[in-house]
C-alpha cells in the first residue's frame, strides 16, 4: 500500500495527515509505530486520517493515531493541522467551519492558511470523564508516584490530563513523573502529563508528556487543560498566552460552563509518499 501523505506541526508538535483510502485499510499498530519512528520512518507525534464526512453540515470526520499506535479521541494540534490542510487544497472556506471527530463536533476559525482558532468544547473536571479513580470531584488530588506524593488537577478536554503545578519547567522531573503517571493505576486508560509553569496571569510555560508518545514540543489539549487548571485554582486570567518548547498558543476560557478556544499556527513541513 502506498500512503500519500503531508507531513506538518502546530507550534512543534508533528503530525502526518492523509485521506483515508478508499478500501479503508489503515497501518497496522505496528506499522503506525515504525511510520512514526524518526530515524526509520516518517517521524510523526500523531497521524490525523481524514474520512468522508459522517454527519450534515461537516467538512470531514477525521481519526487520530498516536506514535505507539493507538487510536486516542483528541489532537488539538492536529485538528488545526487538518483545517490548515483542508484549506490549502481548496476544500474549505475562509471563516468557521465544523469538523467531526471521535470527540465530537469542533467548530474552527480560519483566519489563515497558517493560523487557526478551534473551539476545544468545555472542560470536564468530572473524574469519571477521563476517567480517573477518586471517590469525589476535587480542585487537586493527591497521587502516590514515583516513591513521591505529588498533587494533579486532572481534567478532560476530549482526552483525559493530569496537570502539575512546578516552579520551573527547565529543571521539572519529566522524564521521571511523566511516564509514571501517564501509566499509573488510578487512570485506566493511561493520561496525558501536564507541567505547567505560572510566570503571571497571563502567561505560562509548559511542558507535556503525552500518552501514547512521550514528551512534545507542544500539545494543544495539553495547554487548554493547563490553563482549565489554572483558572479553577484562580491563577490565570480569562486569555493567557502558554510557552511551549516548540512555539506560543492563546488559550481563552471565561470561566465554567463556557467553551475553550486555542489559538495557534499551523504549518506545512513537506509532502511525500512511503510505502506501507
Amino acid at each position: 500500500m502506498q500512503l500519500e501523505f503531508t507531513k506538518m506541526h502546530g507550534a512543534g508538535n508533528d503530525v502526518i495527515v492523509f485521506d483515508a483510502p478508499a478500501d479503508g485499510s489503515l497501518p497496522t499498530v505496528e506499522q503506525w509505530r515504525a511510520l512514526s519512528d524518526r530515524h526509520k520512518g516518517i517521524g510523526f507525534d500523531q497521524a490525523m486520517v481524514i474520512e468522508r464526512p459522517r454527519r450534515a453540515g461537516t467538512q470531514a470526520y477525521y481519526r487520530i493515531f498516536n506514535a505507539d499506535g493507538g487510536e486516542v479521541e483528541q489532537c488539538g494540534n492536529g485538528v488545526r493541522c487538518v483545517a490548515s490542510y483542508l484549506l490549502r487544497r481548496g476544500d474549505a472556506p475562509d471563516g468557521e467551519i465544523t469538523l467531526d471527530s471521535p470527540a465530537g463536533l469542533i467548530r474552527i476559525r480560519i483566519h489563515d492558511e497558517s493560523l487557526v482558532s478551534v473551539d476545544m468544547g468545555p472542560p470536564n473536571f468530572d473524574p469519571k470523564s477521563l476517567p480517573f479513580d477518586a471517590s469525589a470531584e476535587a480542585h487537586v488530588y493527591p497521587l502516590q508516584v514515583a516513591g513521591t506524593e505529588v498533587e494533579i488537577g486532572a481534567v478532560s478536554m476530549g482526552n483525559p490530563h493530569a496537570v502539575l503545578t512546578v516552579s520551573s519547567v527547565a529543571s521539572a522531573p519529566v522524564d521521571r513523573l511523566g511516564p509514571a503517571i501517564e501509566r499509573h493505576p488510578r487512570f485506566p486508560r493511561r493520561v496525558n502529563v501536564g507541567f505547567m509553569e505560572i510566570v503571571d496571569r497571563g502567561h505560562i510555560r509548559l511542558r507535556v508528556y503525552e500518552r501514547g508518545t512521550g514528551e512534545t514540543l507542544a500539545c494543544g489539549t495539553g495547554a487548554c487543560a493547563a490553563v482549565a487548571v489554572g483558572r479553577r485554582h484562580g491563577r490565570l486570567d480569562a486569555t493567557v498566552e502558554v510557552e511551549l518548547p516548540g512555539g506560543k498558543l492563546e488559550i481563552t476560557w471565561n470561566g465554567p460552563g463556557e467553551h475553550i478556544w486555542m489559538k495557534g499556527p499551523a504549518a506545512v513541513s513537506f509532502t511525500g509518499t512511503v510505502e506501507i
